[in-house]
């Protein structure tokens, strides 16, 4: 058993976001030694409940590299239950020992997240003079660096306020180059983050009613001719200049290749 742990990478990563524990398909498959592109088909191919499935799953976009040759990487967040639901497939005597690891991995983290939740610290003694100084020290630091980023998000910002102001609507293939991703990963984002779906046997993208009425997409119905002169009438989803500001939000590390 010691050779099989010696053989095996550092640690699992996890982190935690909003009191719950994650991990994601990248560390997975180096974890498991598997293809990126082979963990995230393995999640997608799992017979799984709507609920279950956004609960446990989670799509994101990890930016990797630096300036020109920055691209973003579809990555899938996992909870614990579906990190299990997951590695319920993959076999031998590596794997198990694998799962061992992020169980292990797992319970740590949760039970620090307890303990803290239990044992949150205590709030400081303002009216001591010395511990009043380092609070507000403390949060004068804090001031200082906020407005060092405010400085910083500055041509963001003014980029985003530009689309925003914008007219007219894009079809989601023209705002994904707006926003200098590949069609395919925002097409995906928007459906993992329920902007958009498809019906079973449909062809066509629907927008979700919230975000119509949120005014971020609308639909465009456009009647075309037929070779054998009759008509059809196709609806296609668009992002509104208000939809694409908020895209823009979603992806910070592309916000300085937009405008």
């Amino acid at each position: 058993m010691s050779e099989s742990r010696a053989i095996l990478p550092h640690e699992p990563t996890l982190y935690t976001r909003d009191g719950r524990v994650f991990t994601n398909s990248m560390h997975v498959a180096e974890f498991f030694g598997k293809l990126h592109n082979t963990v995230l088909r393995d999640i997608r191919m799992l017979v799984l409940s709507d609920e279950f499935r956004e609960y446990n799953y989670v799509q994101t976009l990890v930016c990797k590299g630096s300036g020109a040759v920055e691209r973003s990487t579809p990555v899938i967040e996992m909870t614990r239950d579906g990190f299990m639901f997951l590695c319920m497939g993959y076999r031998g005597e590596k794997a198990g020992l694998i799962k061992e690891r992020y169980i292990a991995a797992f319970n740590r983290m949760e039970e620090e997240l307890r303990r803290l939740m239990a044992n949150p610290a205590p709030a400081p003694d303002l009216t001591d003079a010395a511990t009043l100084r380092s609070v507000l020290l403390g949060y004068t630091e804090r001031v200082l660096a906020l407005e060092e980023k405010v400085e910083e998000m500055t041509p963001q910002v003014q980029a985003l306020s530009r689309i925003s102001e914008s007219g007219g609507s894009l079809c989601i293939t023209d705002a994904a180059k707006d926003l200098k991703l590949r069609p395919k990963l925002l097409f995906d984002f928007l459906r993992s983050r329920r902007w958009i779906y498809r019906r079973t046997g449909s062809n066509s993208d629907i927008a979700y009613q919230d975000k119509i009425e949120s005014g971020l997409l609308e639909h465009k119905t456009t009647t075309i001719t037929r070779s054998d002169g009759s008509e059809k009438t196709v609806s296609q989803v668009r992002v509104t200049p208000k939809g694409l500001a908020r895209l823009g939000q979603e992806f910070p590390p592309l916000l300085q290749l937009v405008g």
